[in-house]
Order: structure tokens, then sequence, then C-alpha cells
């Protein structure tokens, strides 16, 4: 199938060589969800953006990896809200995706989205253990595990050094099966270097690649594990370096809805 259409976009990131490319498709109306999937196959991107207009500045957005629908994707929101407001120009901008309702703020080849309100709670036991085998981990760093949410679910797990986020080496098929049982769509691994600046990793086995480059929903899911534990604050989480493709993501978990904002810059990969 052809991929006319697609635009391609790299997320959280200034340089077309950094962040996490993201397929958009601005106009999705004819497109039948078997040719969507096969669409994002082609692409190859761990997600690619479908959009639905139903007003000037409001939008219908699913997102598929080349292997399945996911209800939610950060990167592919801030990629497919710079290609709108490119076209459109800048200021507020509203996504219903599978997961609710997203609010975007754009300005000057950035943005801003809001995601639905996020939740925590600690990781079943069993989970956590199995996770660890197949992420080949005989220990990991202080603080809790736990299943995030901010539009999808993510697994949450310190790790205790920069090094030990840098030597990822995990068991695909292992990690892959016990995150489609869990209804899990990502791995966050992180390392806080400070109150200010946390690096993190992020597998995605269940969408067909190795790890993301840079994670929107997982970053809103994590901003809300840290507010339940420490209460409110803003951070930035550094990702990508180990893959060759820095990413840079600011969070603001200071909202007292439990909603969380996630910003980043996107700009176009030329074809």
């Amino acid at each position: 199938m052809s991929d006319t259409g697609v635009l391609r976009y790299s997320a959280f990131t200034t340089d077309q060589a950094g962040g996490n490319p993201a397929g958009v498709v601005l106009d999705a109306a004819e497109l039948t969800d078997e040719e969507m999937l096969a669409i994002a196959a082609k692409v190859g991107y761990s997600e690619t953006a479908f959009v639905f207009p139903n007003g000037p500045r409001e939008f219908d957005v699913r997102y598929f990896s080349p292997q399945a629908e996911v209800p939610f994707c950060g990167h592919a929101t801030i990629a497919t809200s710079v290609a709108l407001a490119e076209r459109l120009g800048d200021g507020p901008l509203t996504f219903h995706t599978r997961a609710g309702e997203i609010t975007i703020q754009t300005a000057a080849d950035t943005a801003t989205l809001t995601s639905v309100p996020t939740s925590s709670a600690e990781a079943d036991p069993e989970l956590v253990a199995r996770a660890l085998a197949a992420l080949r981990y005989r220990e990991i760093g202080d603080g809790p595990v736990h299943v995030g949410f901010g539009g999808a679910r993510h697994l949450l797990i310190p790790l205790k050094s920069r090094a030990q986020l840098a030597d990822l080496d995990y068991d695909f098929d292992a990690l892959r099966d016990l995150m489609l049982e869990h209804d899990l769509t990502t791995v966050h691994l992180f390392w806080r270097e400070s109150p200010e600046l946390v690096h993190a990793r992020n597998p995605f086995p269940v969408g067909g690649v190795v790890e993301d480059a840079a994670t929107g929903a997982a970053a809103a899911a994590f901003g809300g594990y840290l507010r339940d534990l420490e209460g409110p604050q803003r951070f930035v989480i550094s990702q990508g370096e180990d893959m060759g493709r820095p990413s840079r993501l600011e969070v603001d978990a200071t909202r007292e809805d439990r909603r969380v904002a996630v910003t980043g810059a996107a700009v176009v990969i030329p074809a």
C-alpha cells in the first residue's frame, strides 16, 4: 500500500536527527482500520497518527504502531499538533482520542499537551518479578514500582544508576508477552539525576520496536506518579540519548485536577 499523504516529523527535539519520529496523516476520513494499520507498518515508526477533522481546531485522532492500535501516543500528538499549527496557525487544539480528550497549545514549532487525569498504583509483586526477569535486572533503584496511567498504562521502574539505564538489554518476546497480558503500552525505566532532571528509556515491544526515543504518554503517567509520591513538581526528562536520538520532554505535574502537561518541539523529517 502506498503511504502517500504521510508526513514525517520528529518530536521532542529541534534536530531532525534527534527525538522520536512519527508519521502523521492529516485527513484519514477515507481510511479503514486495516488501511491505517498497513500504513503504520509501512512507515515503520513506533507510531503514526491519523487525523479526522470535525471542527476548525478540533479533531478525532487515532494512533497505530506497526502492529496494533494504541489509545494514546504523546510524541505523535506533539508531531501532529505542530503539523496542524503550521497550517492553521498557532493556538489551541483539541484532540478526541480513545483515551479521552487531550487539549494542546501550540506556539513556535512547539506543543504542550495536557493529558487525561493521571493515576498510579503499586504494581503487583508477581508482575514486577516477571518484568525484572525479562529485563535481566537483579536489582533496581529505590522507590516503588507502579503502574501509571496518563492515557495509556505504563510500568514505572526506578533504576539504581545512569550506567544501569545505559546497559539496557532485555528479552523482547518475554517482555512483550508480559505487557500484553497486563495491558501495558511501555515500560518506563528511569534514573533521577536531580529533582529537576530525569533520564529515561522506554521499551516498546508490544508496538514491534525495541524502544521509544521519546514517550509523551509515559512522561504524563510518570509525572502523575511523582506527584502522588512527592507532591506537585516540574522537571525535564532526557530520553533517547542511548539510541543516538536525544529528546527533551518538559513535564508539569502541578495541576490540581490530576492532569499533566508535557511540552516538546517537533521538526519535519525531509522526504
